[in-house]
């Protein structure tokens, strides 16, 4: 399998995306959107709590006293990463405990705008445990650097971008993977397929992140982009 490279195209991209939230409400989908939906409003109210007790005592130990003096500068860069990075990781956790239904949602919606039977090709399980835990690595092993890098002092100015960008390729593989898995194509192949469009990847993480971040769309903006990511696949997809 490849993609074709009009899947570079962000406009066609960010497309998928909304037509994602439109379909959202549709009533073939339904039983595969409302635990997903729980689920999130479970984790981004805990998310959204834990950040208001201690998000602040947080940022405020990372600033050393020597650099009080330049706090109104460094808190809202300070703050801005954490964000990011806090809704990232709980998003992340979310999609790894809803994952069953957003295969099944993915196939559904595939069947759905094809007009073939829901197939799923499920591999052994084994393999399905090693491909995310190797998701998960790759993941783990650029937030660290970007983490530590927040805390420096002068460098940390552009961390908010970075955490941006990597948050926007995240969730990018996290999305495009329910259909490709749906296809029996695990990471290490999902990686470089959505390597090869991208800018059209980058766009699409990029606006689901925005979404992630304002509250009540955050609930329904994973299962959209589920959606989204299973049309943007279906497009761009080459057998």
């Amino acid at each position: 399998m490849q993609f074709n490279k009009k899947g570079n195209n962000p406009v066609l991209a960010v497309g998928f995306l909304f037509k994602g939230l439109k379909l959202v409400s549709r009533p073939e989908l339904r039983k595969f959107i409302i635990i997903p939906v729980l689920i999130n409003i479970v984790l981004y109210s805990a998310a959204l709590v834990l950040g208001y007790f201690y998000i602040s005592d947080l940022i405020d130990q990372f600033i050393p006293g020597w650099l009080q003096w330049l706090s109104w500068i460094l808190w809202p860069l300070f703050f801005i990463s954490f964000f990011i990075a806090g809704f990232f990781t709980f998003t992340v956790l979310a999609n790894l405990i809803a994952a069953p239904f957003y295969g099944h949602l993915s196939a559904k919606t595939l069947a759905m705008v094809s007009d073939k039977p829901m197939t799923i090709s499920e591999p052994p399980l084994a393999k399905v445990l090693l491909a995310e835990l190797k998701r998960m690595g790759y993941l783990g092993t650029r937030a660290l650097p970007l983490l530590i890098l927040s805390i420096i002092p002068g460098i940390n100015v552009i961390a908010p971008v970075l955490w941006a960008l990597f948050g926007a390729w995240g969730m990018a593989l996290e999305y495009l993977a329910y259909p490709l898995e749906n296809e029996g194509v695990l990471f290490s192949e999902q990686k470089n397929l959505v390597k090869s469009v991208r800018l059209g990847a980058l766009s699409f993480g990029g606006l689901a992140v925005l979404g992630l971040t304002i509250p009540v769309l955050n609930i329904i903006i994973a299962p959209a982009a589920v959606i989204g990511a299973t049309l943007y696949f279906n497009e761009i997809k080459q057998d």
